[in-house]
């Protein structure tokens, strides 16, 4: 008798096949499109909390109890935090004191910063007339999650 050692064609494909379900299943569980989308939101948390902190800080340095901006309070409607009309032009009164330079919204397209005259943030500001709470958010957060922070 002869016997031949070796793989048919039917084993290999069967093989193959295992390693392409292993392959998909450990794609699907690991989902890098959502792994990126949280981490430019755990961005976007960080960067609304250092602004708001450095809102705080320039509160606590007057020692009035107001924000003071040469553009004026912060609004008590939603703006955003960016150069030019209809924004509320918020960098100067925290870079360089409080910020090293303004943050910025990691993945849309109009967030810039170039310097204090020259940036769009992406992010909102707001503050609530009668309680004096200051909210930043984030309006482009991904994966359906709304991030804001409320002081």
């Amino acid at each position: 008798m002869n016997r031949e050692y070796g793989l048919t064609i039917i084993e290999l494909l069967i093989s193959v096949a295992i390693l392409v379900i292993i392959l998909a299943l450990g794609i699907i569980v690991l989902n890098p499109v959502a792994q990126f989308a949280s981490a430019r939101n755990s961005q976007r948390r960080f960067h609304i909390e250092s602004v708001l902190n450095s809102i705080r800080s320039n509160i606590a340095d007057t020692r009035t109890g107001v924000f003071t901006c040469s553009n004026g309070d912060i609004p008590t409607t939603t703006k955003r935090m960016a150069s030019g009309p209809s924004n509320y032009n918020i960098a100067p009164c925290l870079v360089p004191n409080y910020l090293q330079n303004m943050p910025f919204d990691p993945s849309a397209t109009s967030s810039y910063y170039s310097s204090v005259t020259d940036y769009n943030t992406g992010y909102d500001v707001l503050k609530n007339a009668s309680t004096g709470e200051i909210t930043v958010s984030a309006p482009f957060a991904e994966s359906g999650k709304t991030i804001s922070v409320t002081r």
